[in-house]
């Protein structure tokens, strides 16, 4: 296998091993999983960001 965290045969050794764990694995992708607001939101700056960097954009060829 990899190498690395417990055995399953220990944590599924008891139910209450079983709970705990799962309800860790659970919290884990509660905590790293961004909300759909957060991700709207931060698409929102990038391209508003973006549209301003793009306005101010001045080509270095371009007749003055």
């Amino acid at each position: 296998m990899l190498g690395f965290g417990p055995k399953l045969n220990t944590v599924f050794a008891s139910r209450w091993k079983a709970l705990l764990w799962s309800a860790g694995i659970l919290l884990t992708a509660y905590c790293t999983v961004p909300s759909e607001e957060q991700t709207a939101q931060k698409e929102a700056a990038q391209t508003a960001a973006a549209q301003a960097a793009a306005a101010h954009h001045k080509s270095p060829w371009a007749k003055n």
